[in-house]
């Protein structure tokens, strides 16, 4: 199967905001949503315009050779400046978008990527890669003033299935395709990569691969990483193949040197990745708990089992009533189970069993019907999770603080973790607003030896300084992060915006090797500036 490519979409993405243009509640939802978090402003901020920012002439022009690959127009510039954290949607909706990319290009194929990457070498021109643009850390936008000018290089016209070995179950896929694209090439063989982040829809293979992104799967396969059998990766001092293998002891894996390497040693073009059959067999249920910690007990003996549950998702109560899995005050477990050849509800019912032995109250199964309670739980959640970064938006909108970040720890230390980010966030969030803050947590994924928590923050915001306060109330959660021993970040990759604490979590002698690498692979310091090193 060679040259398989999906129909584009004629629907409009948001330049300053998450997803679809479409999709975002109007100012009657925005004012209701803010009149349930005190402190919001009376009325939701205008929704931003292109015409509004005063983008500047380039300061370069692409010679004419690369000419039809580039663009100048202000509206597609506006898009590439920034990704879709809170910090980006509330400096679009204040104005304050930061340095705006000069010219964005779309490379057709390598040969366009690396005459793209020598010109810019030559003018001193930045170069920041970009696929859907869903960064949440601050990852495809330039901040400084060190380059003469910046292109933002838009990988998605690089968007087919180039081959699939059936044999192998493996497929050849060009780093800017979309997720959706990519499901519809590999549908007609039955197959399926079976990696869906939250931002599937609007984020490339490309970009999962830079930034190591994690599924929406709790166990087994949680990263990009595990699907890699090899990558195609361009950088100013040359391109380079790594070779496609199920496994090898050879050295340090190339892989591992671009995978997570967010753009700053070279250009991922194409990687080989590992299919599996699409699931025909699902089961999922909900148990709910009245004391959180012996839920995450009952996760944790799940965890260690060989059940393997494609859903482990935990609740706290705040996250089961803002998503409305539960209105109760109980958390929530959400267990579900999918196989492409064996029935699932067996394991399911171990699963549900084992929660029940740590005080869970069985909602109920769903193994296959409609309309049972526990269906009810799972679909509510599922939507609410599509949802929430529309909502986000909408609450930044009415200049609050709504976002979220995440991070994992091992299990002895993963209870005095939660407790302490929602301690000291929280007492952060009132010092600073004079209003309580929410501070919900969820798992997203579990492993035998911990877990990855997940958190949501909504306060009240500072008039005009919104974006301050959240960097505050960040800083507070990364020393708290940092004192736990917890990662800065389980999948939402490092950005500009972790960096500080990325500094901290490395080893030094990994990072001296780090720049080594980027003097080896970028000696003009062109890609993705600041980002991982300096």
């Amino acid at each position: 199967m060679t040259g398989t490519t999906a129909q584009p979409t004629s629907r409009a993405r948001s330049w300053w905001g998450w997803g679809w243009a479409d999709a975002h509640p109007d100012d009657a939802e925005c004012a209701a949503m803010g009149a349930l978090l005190p402190g919001t402003l009376a009325r939701p901020l205008p929704v931003p315009r292109v015409g509004d920012l005063g983008i500047a002439n380039p300061a370069v022009e692409p010679p004419g050779s690369l000419a039809h690959l580039v663009t100048a127009d202000p509206a597609d510039r506006a898009a590439h400046a920034m990704g879709k954290a809170y910090r980006d949607v509330m400096r679009a909706l204040r104005g304050r978008p930061g340095r705006i990319p000069d010219l964005v290009a779309r490379p057709l194929d390598d040969r366009d990527v690396a005459d793209l990457l020598h010109w810019a070498g030559e003018r001193q021109v930045a170069v920041v890669p970009y696929g859907g643009g869903s960064s949440v850390t601050g990852g495809v936008e330039y901040r400084g003033d060190a380059h003469r000018a910046v292109l933002s290089l838009d990988l998605t016209a690089m968007d087919r299935v180039l081959e699939v070995d059936t044999e192998g179950r493996s497929a050849r896929i060009q780093a800017g395709t979309l997720g959706p694209s990519l499901e519809d090439q590999l549908r007609p063989r039955g197959l399926t990569l079976r990696h869906f982040p939250q931002s599937f829809e609007f984020s490339t293979l490309g970009g999962w691969l830079a930034t190591r992104a994690g599924g929406h799967y709790a166990t087994g396969r949680t990263h990009i990483d595990d699907f890699v059998q090899s990558l195609r990766v361009v950088t100013p001092a040359g391109t380079g193949d790594s070779w496609r293998l199920p496994a090898s002891g050879a050295g340090p894996s190339p892989d591992r040197l671009f995978l997570g390497s967010e753009g700053a040693l070279g250009v991922i073009t194409e990687a080989w990745v590992r299919l599996q059959e699409r699931p025909r067999h699902k089961a999922s249920a909900a148990v709910a708990f009245t004391d959180f910690h012996q839920a995450l007990r009952a996760v944790r003996a799940i965890a260690q089992s060989d059940l393997s549950p494609a859903n482990c998702r935990l609740l706290d109560a705040g996250e089961a009533a803002l998503s409305g899995a539960a209105q109760d005050g109980c958390a929530v477990l959400v267990l579900g189970f999918e196989s492409a050849d064996e029935p699932v509800a067996a394991r399911l019912e171990r699963a549900v069993d084992l929660a029940r032995s740590h005080g869970g109250r069985y909602e109920a199964a769903n193994g296959g019907g409609k309309g049972e309670p526990g269906d009810a739980a799972v679909s509510a959640w599922r939507s609410a999770f599509l949802r929430m970064p529309y909502l986000r938006d909408g609450l930044a909108r009415m200049g609050a603080v709504a976002e979220t970040f995440e991070t994992a720890a091992t299990w002895d230390r993963i209870p005095g973790l939660i407790d302490a980010v929602r301690t000291e966030v929280g007492a952060a969030a009132l010092k600073a607003t004079g209003h309580p803050a929410t501070v919900n947590c969820r798992l997203t994924h579990v492993y035998p030896d911990g877990a990855a928590p997940y958190f949501t923050v909504l306060a009240a915001g500072r008039n005009g300084d919104e974006v301050a306060l959240w960097d505050d109330l960040k800083a507070v959660a990364g020393e708290v992060l940092h004192r736990h021993r917890a990662t800065i970040t389980h999948h939402h990759a490092v950005g500009r915006d972790h960096r500080p604490d990325y500094d901290r979590q490395r080893p030094e002698p990994f990072a001296l090797a780090l720049r080594a690498a980027k003097g080896a692979l970028d000696p003009r310091g062109i890609l993705n500036p600041g980002m991982l090193v300096d």
